[in-house]
């Protein structure tokens, strides 16, 4: 098979679908690796790097996406890209296609078969390859939230850690998943005070459990997020269903209580948010301001430390792009129900419930369109 990894065109994406070790465990199965130049530089990876290891180099998307049997990306395409797609190509990135109708209906036109990072999903309901992206947003999420509460970055002035005498920082995080227990993580490090918010109580008993520090948790519902929402100096939003829109879980209201200064990140931006005054910003131009509250919402918050992030995600993506690549797409399907999970659009349907339903759009199983064999 050929395999095309372009190098990734949304602002300030420095991450790379593949490592160089990860283009020789394809080559080592005689499959063919097509890298765009320059692809793999903002993680510290030259083209010199992946050529020794049997990729070859070309000098366009175009040049990847013509030649190539499936392309491998990080993130979803971006407009010039849809004229580059074709009938009889698969694609394996982070999608988000809740929240992007225009890339939808780029796939279902050109009747590509797009396999979602973020809807691979196992028999516990985990999802392998969101897991590290979201455990680096969690984590990082803490870090950009203290930085923008420094004075000259628009934010009140206040320390998350406190010092001796002074109170800590209060960090409200919504959401006790991958991306909440990370940050959750963070900020009881640096001594803030954490409140965790969710509807399922046994989580948030788990992480009680397994986490100290200045720690309350509190279940989710519209009253307990608001008054907490008040109090905080810092707000994490991450809240995901998977493929489906985020949900709205704090309100335009609830931020109007807030302190001037105060700071949200809503994580979840990338399926559409779940703070309701967020609006997608990128890395050249990360804030704004609503109601004296500043907001960041990134939609590629990992892209901030693609050589981390890149080496996390090829740890777990490349032995689904192997499969792939060793059985074709049918067979690796078909003996792996949990890349299934991930296949979004085939043949010019939409074959995840979940983005069918967000998008009100039909949705055709899998198996009745012969993606694969039922077991």
């Amino acid at each position: 098979m050929i395999i095309g990894v372009p190098k990734e065109s949304k602002d300030h994406e420095n991450r790379v679908a593949l490592t160089p070790s990860g283009v020789a465990a394809l080559s080592r199965n005689s499959h063919r690796v097509l890298l765009q130049r320059g692809a793999g530089l903002g993680s510290g990876f030259s083209d010199d790097d992946y050529a020794s290891q049997g990729a070859t180099i070309v000098d366009t998307a175009q040049d990847v996406y013509s030649s190539s049997d499936m392309v491998v990306k990080v993130k979803e395409p971006l407009g010039p890209e849809y004229e580059m797609m074709r009938p009889g190509l698969t694609l394996f990135a982070y999608l988000h296609l809740a929240a992007d109708p225009g890339l939808a209906k780029a796939l279902l036109a050109n009747r590509v078969t797009a396999l979602a990072y973020e809807t691979v999903e196992d028999r516990t309901r985990a999802l392998p390859l969101l897991a590290p992206m979201s455990e680096i947003a969690g984590r990082i999420s803490i870090q950009i939230g203290a930085h923008y509460l420094e004075k000259q970055q628009g934010g009140k002035g206040k320390l998350l850690a406190g010092v001796p005498g002074v109170s800590p920082g209060t960090v409200v995080i919504v959401g006790a998943g991958m991306v909440g227990s990370n940050a959750a993580l963070i900020a009881l490090g640096l001594g803030a005070k954490v409140i965790l918010l969710d509807t399922n109580i046994a989580r948030l008993r788990q992480m009680e459990q397994t986490l100290s520090g200045h720690l309350v948790t509190s279940a989710a519902g519209i009253e307990a997020t608001g008054e907490a929402v008040a109090e905080a100096d810092l707000v994490i939003g991450g809240v995901l269903i998977p493929g489906a829109r985020a949900p709205k879980v704090v309100t335009r209201d609830m931020i109007a209580h807030m302190t001037p200064g105060s700071v949200i990140i809503d994580v979840a931006v990338d399926q559409g948010g779940c703070i309701e005054t967020c609006k997608p910003t990128t890395h050249s131009d990360p804030t704004f301001v609503v109601d004296g509250v500043v907001h960041y919402c990134v939609t590629n918050i990992p892209g901030a430390v693609p050589r981390t992030s890149t080496e996390a995600l090829c740890n777990v993506s490349l032995p689904y792009v192997e499969a792939i690549a060793n059985l074709g797409l049918s067979q690796s399907l078909e003996r792996d129900p949990v890349l299934a999970k991930g296949l979004n659009t085939y043949e010019g349907h939409v074959t995840n419930r979940a983005v069918a339903d967000s998008l009100s759009l039909p949705f055709q199983s899998p198996e009745s369109l012969g993606a694969f064999s039922p077991n």
